[in-house]
């Protein structure tokens, strides 16, 4: 119900814009958030924004290069991604909350809809 497109090979610095389109439903009043895991590494939270598009969060590792945003009339969730670097190589997921906000950026609970990812490697 959720699918990721947009990821690709990109050169260290380089751009990359991932859009998250619902199909079959709504998550107008989801929470949203984009999580990535690389080869041998934990799922991590990279970004996550509100039902509204008023609050948002960054990861440390990303806050200043991505940027988070939705069009709920449009039923899709978007990450630009610049200024790219190699330990951003990873398979990028959406993910659905069941609430309006995210309530906890380290556990998966929350989150009952995920897409099937889409995979970014950066090059340096």
């Amino acid at each position: 119900q959720l699918v990721e497109s947009g990821g690709g090979l990109v050169q260290a610095g380089g751009s990359l814009a991932l859009s998250c389109a619902a199909s079959s439903r709504t998550f107008s009043n989801n929470a949203i958030a984009w999580f990535r895991q690389a080869p041998g590494k934990e799922r991590e939270c990279v970004s996550t924004v509100d039902w509204k598009g008023g609050s948002k969060y960054y990861a440390e590792s990303v806050k200043g290069r991505f940027t988070i945003s939705r069009n709920n009339a449009e039923n899709t969730i978007y990450l630009q991604m610049n200024s790219l670097k190699p330990e951003d190589t990873a398979v990028y997921y959406c993910a659905a909350s069941k609430w309006p906000t995210v309530r906890s950026v380290v556990s998966t609970r929350e989150f009952d809809y995920w897409g099937q990812g889409t995979q970014v490697t950066v090059s340096s």
